[in-house]
């Protein structure tokens, strides 16, 4: 949930800027004023990106401050719409057109009341916080009382949070009963003595060197008594309101909300930044399952199996030699398919972030109901590596033939790799760290998984239908996503659309259903970003023929961070146009 990794910003007036000289002077104090105050109102990103001026404090979740940044975004709105075009340069146009769609898509996000929904079915406060040590930094005295300060603020969090959830239930914006199988273990999982709880993590290890003997069996002693005294019945509170209070509803689609038609719309638009409606993306997904289900069919009949896609399928879902024994097997497979793309990066690209990345198991109090994996982004001011996560439950689920198309796009050269590049370019602030388009990241990441064909590491069939089965979950989101939401679909049809045309195991499948009922939207955006990827690297090919260059088309495409798609097309084109006249 952006929201609580605390990536868009959220209150703190906004001043008009003196008179400046030019309007590059004018948008430079706009993005000074405006990066000032997203770091003001959200502290834990300004810890992550090395200001500690905020560094005890946490997200004001009310309301109110939603509807307080609303108003200030408008403000900055205003200067941006009041800036004279003439006088700014490309990478100032730029600079504003990005800005003005993050503010003026928060701005409208506010105007909806589903804004009260406060968790998914996968996740909420109570997991982000349980994650909260793994995303700070530990180096000083200074960032151990900071953390466990935080961990002091918790509670009162947590009681806004149940208040609005309150309010949501009374109007009606809840999720539906039939995804949240489970979803109390996320809370109460979290509940543990004091020495094995997640949030004791930073005080497990071993003595920092700059901390006294004293002092740190001090700050242990506190922190066992914050997790004893105040988050253990935090949580416990939590999950009895979860329990007693909380009313899901029957219905799946989002048209079933209050203002759902109109919700849903803006996801849509929000998500894919594109103008494309719910219907032409249906027919889209359409097109393109049938696409990928013909490059299916002819590699069976390739393979020499003696069956049709259905039966070679089935096959690769109950043959036990494609699947691991136990977590530190696959684990091991997944570390080493990892470190065997990273042999290949140079190939791809020209340009490579710093930052490191590991691989950890998914933690098992979320894991039974989430996806098959996910990333988490580091950050080097924080010593924070980013991180590969994969799920270790359901171990006859979890085919090895699909690990390289998994990892290609959750660490490299997917979302590791793009995400910390952006932090490392020479963008505004708010660009290389609080700008998330969800179809541009997610959309490299499918793209990224096609690299494995330019790189080899494809090298059997199964792991080529892994691939294809992968491209084929993604457009399956189209019409699947499309026709719960805006068509009426059931669960059941959806899950049966995704058994017929994937390759994905049963409870996979399940799980992501779940997660396109409860996340309206957001699962377009990864075949409308590889899509739109793909078509540019296509037309570079066919213009600049012998001159197309693999590496540099990668770095053009990532060397502006997360873009939305109508600009990516636009600067794309013209470095296109640009290595043409070359």
């Amino acid at each position: 949930m952006r929201r609580f990794a605390c990536l868009l910003a959220a209150a703190g007036l906004a001043l008009a800027a003196p008179a400046t000289a030019t309007p590059h002077d004018d948008l430079s104090a706009i993005l000074a004023d405006h990066w000032a105050w997203t770091l003001k109102n959200s502290p834990l990103l300004a810890t992550r990106v090395g200001v500690h001026t905020y560094d005890a404090e946490l997200d004001d979740n009310s309301l109110a401050a939603q509807d307080r940044q609303a108003a200030e975004a408008a403000g900055f709105v205003k200067r941006l719409d009041a800036l004279p075009a003439a006088g700014l340069t490309e990478a100032d146009r730029t600079n504003v057109a990005i800005l003005r769609r993050s503010l003026t898509t928060q701005i409208e996000a506010n105007r909806f009341s589903e804004r009260e929904i406060e968790f998914s079915n996968r996740a909420g406060w109570h997991t982000y916080f349980a994650d909260l040590a793994l995303s700070l930094p530990f180096f000083t005295r200074a960032d151990y009382d900071s953390y466990l300060a935080r961990l002091d603020k918790v509670p009162a969090f947590a009681a806004t949070s149940m208040a609005i959830t309150r309010q949501a239930v009374a109007h009606g914006n809840v999720l539906p009963c039939i995804v949240l199988d489970g979803f109390a273990g996320t809370i109460t999982g979290e509940i543990k003595e004091p020495l094995q709880s997640r949030f004791y993590a930073p005080f497990a290890g071993p003595k920092p060197a700059t901390i006294a003997p004293a002092d740190w069996a001090a700050l242990q002693a506190r922190a066992a008594a914050t997790i004893r005294d105040k988050i253990n019945p935090t949580y416990r509170s939590y999950a009895d309101f979860y329990t007693r209070e909380y009313k899901c509803r029957a219905t799946i689609g989002a048209s079933a909300l209050p203002d759902g038609q109109a919700y849903y719309a803006f996801k849509v638009r929000e998500q894919t930044t594109t103008t494309l409606t719910p219907a032409q993306i249906h027919d889209l997904g359409l097109s393109e399952v049938a696409r990928i289900r013909a490059e299916m069919d002819a590699l069976v009949a390739s393979t020499g199996f003696k069956g049709d896609r259905a039966a070679y399928i089935a096959m690769l879902r109950t043959d036990p030699k494609y699947y691991a024994h136990s977590p530190h097997e696959l684990m091991t497979e997944a570390a080493l398919t990892a470190k065997t793309i990273d042999g290949q990066m140079p190939k791809l690209f020209g340009h490579l972030p710093r930052l490191p990345y590991t691989v950890r198991e998914i933690p098992a109090a979320t894991a039974d109901g989430t996806t098959t994996a996910y990333y988490n982004d580091g950050s080097a001011a924080a010593g924070v590596a980013g991180t590969y996560y994969v799920n270790t439950t359901h171990l006859d689920q979890r085919p090895l033939f699909e690990l390289p198309a998994l990892t290609l796009h959750e660490a490299v050269p997917g979302h590791h790799n793009q995400i910390s590049l952006q932090q490392e370019l020479d963008l505004p602030p708010f660009r290389q760290f609080a700008t998330f388009f969800t179809a541009f990241v997610e959309g490299w990441g499918l793209y990224s998984e096609r690299l494995g064909l330019d790189i080899g590491l494809y090298d059997t069939p199964e792991k080529q239908m892994g691939r294809l089965s992968y491209e084929m979950w993604r457009a399956c989101r189209l019409v699947v996503d499309t026709g719960i939401h805006a068509q009426g679909w059931t669960k059941a049809q959806a899950v049966q659309f995704m058994a017929d045309n994937t390759a994905l195991s049963a409870t996979n499948i399940d799980a992501e259903v779940n997660r396109y009922i409860a996340d309206p939207g957001q699962a377009l955006a990864y075949k409308i970003g590889e899509l739109t990827i793909r078509r540019l690297r296509t037309r570079a090919e066919a213009e600049l023929g012998p001159k197309f260059d693999r590496r540099a088309f990668h770095d053009a495409v990532l060397g502006q961070g997360a873009i939305p798609m109508d600009l990516l097309e636009t600067r794309m084109n013209a470095w296109i146009a640009a290595r043409k006249a070359a």
